[in-house]
């Protein structure tokens, strides 16, 4: 567990606060590509890490993301013409550039000096991978942008999504360095005894902590002989790595091989917004379109799934994730359909903000509390001046998940070898 005022050093996530501090000294996913789809289009609204913001393409393809509000009067930039390389305030038509510098004051008389010291707060952003990043700290601690191997592969080879969680960040983030509860929330077909995740309820968990943070080992016996092997990276400070070969098990799938992650990104104290990837590592296995969307239904992020116009899920507080006791008690473990929708009505039914000092742990926690302890370091780390874990790209530049079923008596260092060595 955790004392009070360390979860309350790590959940608020505000300017100022000692992980609002941490997570700006890394780049941030602020939002999808494809929410600015054209140049000179309407801006977007954004929220991140508490602050307001405002996001849009300019004229030659740039991604500008300021502050929601002109620095004139304050009159709100979503209503701002999108033109020329910049966005006008309607307001007094004060217009700002990608930088934050305002390239033109119609209101104010020609040749005064004013508009050479008026800027609007803006921050750096690069598109990477079908996401927009920015980096919302110091420019002096601005490190090298993301490059996760996800990243570099071709966009045939790819696919990201987004989905709205009503939590904090760092409850969902453990959700998902946490290898256990798929042998119980995400059993799927409670008659099968034979699933990999379900025969071994009672993982080893080994955790190896590293410079971007860690990769962790969780070994199942798989019967006859044989183990399941799942190496696991979490690279600092909310981003989980994971291989799939559970999600070959299923009949009538598309046999992909291919590596799948979350990235938790706090949209405030009380609110998170996640971003779901995939990425095939065969350079003759692209992600088909039939493949995508089969991927994202069975994990309840459809588009069937969502509120139209919205990243919600249709599924949620508001109606119980439609939880149906009937096929909780004779076809799945959970009873709710979609195996993200899953982890989000226990994520989110702990409330914004867990209070851990309350917690019971075991020994299936050792991923969880790691993480926490990385993270508390971490914002120290900060407050000394010091670069945290994981900032530079090149620690984790090279690395992925993978998974296998190998004989009991093998060692899977050997066996898996180079497969755990970034191929794109």
């Amino acid at each position: 567990m955790l004392k009070p005022e360390e979860n309350d050093r790590l959940v608020r996530v505000g300017r100022g606060k000692p992980a609002g501090e941490l997570f700006r000294r890394y780049w941030q996913p602020a939002l999808l590509s494809s929410e600015l789809p054209e140049r000179e289009g309407p801006p977007l609204r954004v929220r991140l890490l508490g602050e307001d913001l405002i996001a849009f393409r300019d004229t030659e393809g740039r991604v500008g993301l300021m502050d929601a509000f002109c620095p004139h009067r304050r009159a709100p930039m979503f209503y701002a013409r999108n033109e020329e390389c910049g966005l006008r305030c309607i307001y007094h038509g004060w217009k700002f550039d990608v930088t934050g510098a305002c390239v033109d004051m119609p209101s104010e008389p020609k040749g005064m000096r004013m508009m050479a010291n008026v800027r609007i707060s803006a921050y750096p952003t690069v598109e990477r991978g079908g996401i927009v990043w920015a980096f919302l700290g110091p420019k002096p601690d601005m490190p090298d942008p993301p490059d996760y191997e996800w990243l570099r592969a071709p966009p045939t080879h790819r696919f990201v999504s987004k989905t709205f969680e009503n939590c904090n960040y760092l409850q969902a983030l453990e959700g998902g360095l946490d290898t256990a509860h798929s042998s119980f929330l995400h059993n799927n077909n409670i008659r099968n005894a034979k699933l990999l995740r379900t025969r071994d309820q009672a993982p080893q968990i080994d955790v190896k902590p590293t410079d971007y943070g860690y990769y962790y080992v969780s070994t199942r016996a798989a019967g006859e002989g044989h183990k399941y092997v799942r190496v696991y990276q979490y690279v600092m400070p909310f981003q989980q790595m994971r291989a799939n070969y559970t999600a070959r098990e299923g009949q009538g799938r598309e046999q992909i091989p291919k590596l799948d992650g979350h990235l938790w990104v706090p949209i405030d104290d009380e609110h998170t917004f996640v971003f779901n990837w995939t990425c095939s590592y065969d350079d003759s296995a692209p992600l088909t379109e039939q493949f995508v969307q089969e991927w994202e239904s069975t994990y309840g992020r459809g588009t069937d799934d969502l509120i139209p116009g919205t990243f919600k899920l249709k599924l949620g507080q508001h109606n119980d994730y439609l939880i149906d006791r009937e096929v909780q008690r004779t076809q799945t473990f959970s009873g709710i359909r979609g195996i993200n929708t899953q982890d989000m009505a226990l994520q989110e039914g702990m409330g914004p903000i867990v209070d851990r000092s309350k917690e019971i742990l075991g020994t299936s926690d050792k991923a969880i509390v790691t993480m926490r302890r990385l993270l508390l370091e971490a914002t120290r780390a900060v407050e000394r001046g010091e670069r945290p874990k994981g900032a530079d790209p090149a620690t984790h530049r090279n690395i992925r998940p993978h998974d296998r079923v190998i004989t009991s008596d093998s060692n899977w260092r050997e066996t898996f070898g180079m497969e755990l060595v970034a191929k794109w």
